[in-house]
Parts: C-alpha cells; sequence; structure tokens
C-alpha cells in the first residue's frame, strides 16, 4: 500500500475512535516512510490522544532529530513533559527550540502555562499575551486553562 492510502486509513481509523488500529496502519509502512513527517506526525497525535505520554515524547524525540526546524517535535515535545510533571523540563525545550517557533502562537501560549506553574507570574502574562495577540482563540482557552488560574484576572 502507498504511504498516501495507509496516512488515510489510519486517519480513517482515528475518525472511528480506533488507535490501535491506527497505530497497526502507520507500523507496516518501511522504515523510511514510516519516519516521514507526515505519519510521524499523525502516529504523534494518536500518541497524544490516548494519553501515551512517553511514548508520544519518545516520538517527539525522533521528530525533533528528522526535522529540526519544525514545531511539533517541541512544542508538543514540551507539552508531554509537562502531562507528566516536569514542567521545568517543558519549559526548557521550548526556549531551546528553533527561531522559527517565534511565529507560533501556541509557542508562547505553552510558554506562559509552563511559567505560570512554575511561578514566574510577569513571564506567564508577557507569554499568554502574546500569544492572544497573534491568535484570539487563546484569549477563550486562557479563561479555562488551569494552568493559568494564577494570573487569570490580569490578563
Amino acid at each position: 500500500m502507498s504511504l498516501e492510502k495507509s496516512l488515510l486509513a489510519a486517519q480513517g481509523y482515528i475518525e472511528l475512535e480506533m488507535p490501535v488500529e491506527a497505530l497497526a496502519e502507520l507500523d507496516v509502512l518501511p522504515p523510511e516512510q514510516r519516519d516521514s513527517e507526515e505519519a510521524l506526525q499523525i502516529r504523534l497525535f494518536i500518541l497524544m490522544k490516548t494519553q501515551r505520554w512517553g511514548s508520544a515524547h519518545e516520538v517527539c524525540s525522533l521528530i525533533r532529530t528528522l526535522y529540526p526546524e519544525g514545531p511539533a517535535g517541541y512544542i508538543h515535545g514540551a507539552f508531554c513533559l509537562h502531562e507528566h510533571g516536569r514542567t521545568l523540563e517543558a519549559r526548557d525545550l521550548l526556549l531551546s527550540g528553533p527561531a522559527s517557533l517565534a511565529s507560533e502562537a501556541t509557542y508562547f501560549y505553552n510558554l506562559g502555562c509552563y511559567c505560570a506553574v512554575l511561578g514566574d507570574l510577569d513571564a506567564a502574562r508577557e507569554y499568554v499575551t502574546t500569544s492572544c495577540q497573534m491568535d484570539e482563540k487563546f484569549s477563550q482557552i486562557a479563561k479555562l486553562d488551569p494552568d493559568l488560574k494564577e494570573i487569570r484576572d490580569n490578563l
């Protein structure tokens, strides 16, 4: 089966809430296709959706190695660390990423969340404000995010 057909099949299984079958579709791909950015992104989505944070973080590490300029390996990798209670490492991972992350509103939003959890409330407000200026959807998300409870009234 071609890469495109396997990716479509995996996406179909995801829509049907069948993550095991979706991962199986990706597992039968030859290694060079299995490590394509598209296949890795779908694998990552499945693992995060099923809250398999350790496995998802491993995929993020591979994405950062193979595609170091892309945002996914950093943004999602940091989120996986944060979900494991490793928020300081999550913040540091984002800060170590490529300059291209500065064009991602999610980058600033997540930095704001991690700083808030770590107690750096001034930096948290600054990062979240930047993310909201870049994409107004983050204004609504911030109103409900438990990570931002300490700064919610000052946003």
